[in-house]
């Protein structure tokens, strides 16, 4: 059962946030991404699954042009993504994404992490992302770690604070690229309770995972892409509960033992 959330899960009746559409990407002659077509509304959670190298990870990564797609579209809210700068600073502004590895900052405690990116990309006085960025740690379980360097922290705790970076920016989205594929599996609950938590309060999140019970709770929408296709994109109570590509179903069922 999903969670019930504060915003709605699927907003039909406005214009999607994020359209992709016959979206192709090669790596030399490997066809990694195959005419993908989806788009993505505010306040849902988007979960994508498949097996190793299906594509999955790489199709997130297009959505903010960490990996240039080499036909189709993929417009964020609004704006086509290509190779106008402008248009990627202006997306990537409302982008966040939080990676596999964490990416912080060792030289900076975790407050300096998460107050940096707004200070210096948004221009935002010091007192006010310093103040914010302890909020934003407060909310992700680290008010005790503020002043802690990343080697201080586990890799759990390394997680959530590069969360709190990500929410630093006041995204419109939040990409989650395999979060907890780093983490000790009892490192795993606390940064999914994170995301969870995220979930309830209606952020729109596309997340990437192998974690089928975070996508059973959580997700609006389960993607599984096989072979660079999307092959299927369905609600996650019809994805788990009424499968019938045996495909799938023989995916789901290697990944239940």
């Amino acid at each position: 059962m999903s969670l019930v959330r504060s915003a709605p899960s699927l907003a039909t009746d406005r214009p999607p946030l994020i359209v992709a559409e016959g979206v192709n990407k090669h790596f030399g002659p490997a066809h990694v991404l195959r005419g993908v077509t989806t788009r993505f509304f505010e306040g849902e959670v988007a979960v994508i699954i498949g097996a190793s190298g299906s594509g999955k990870s790489t199709f997130l990564r297009t959505l903010n042009r960490l990996e240039k797609h080499d036909s189709g579209r993929i417009v964020v809210d609004g704006i086509e993504l290509d190779d106008n700068v402008r248009n990627l600073d202006a997306i990537r502004r409302e982008v966040g994404m939080v990676f596999q590895q964490f990416n912080l900052f060792p030289h900076l405690t975790s407050l300096e992490n998460v107050a940096l990116a707004p200070r210096r990309v948004r221009g935002t006085p010091r007192a006010e992302a310093t103040r914010a960025a302890l909020e934003l740690l407060t909310r992700v379980g680290l008010a005790d770690h503020v002043h802690k360097h990343p080697f201080q922290l586990s890799g759990g705790q390394q997680q959530r604070v590069a969360i709190a970076r990500a929410l630093a920016m006041n995204p419109k989205v939040l990409l989650f690229d395999e979060p907890t594929s780093a983490l000790d599996p009892e490192m795993i609950n606390e940064v999914l309770d994170v995301m969870k938590d995220l979930a309830r309060s209606g952020m729109t999140m596309i997340v990437v995972t192998h974690e089928m019970r975070f996508a059973r709770e959580v997700g609006d929408r389960i993607l599984f892409f096989d072979h660079g296709e999307l092959l299927q994109d369905a609600p996650a109570d019809e994805f788990f509960e009424r499968q019938r590509n045996d495909r799938i179903r023989a995916f789901l069922g290697q990944i239940s033992h």
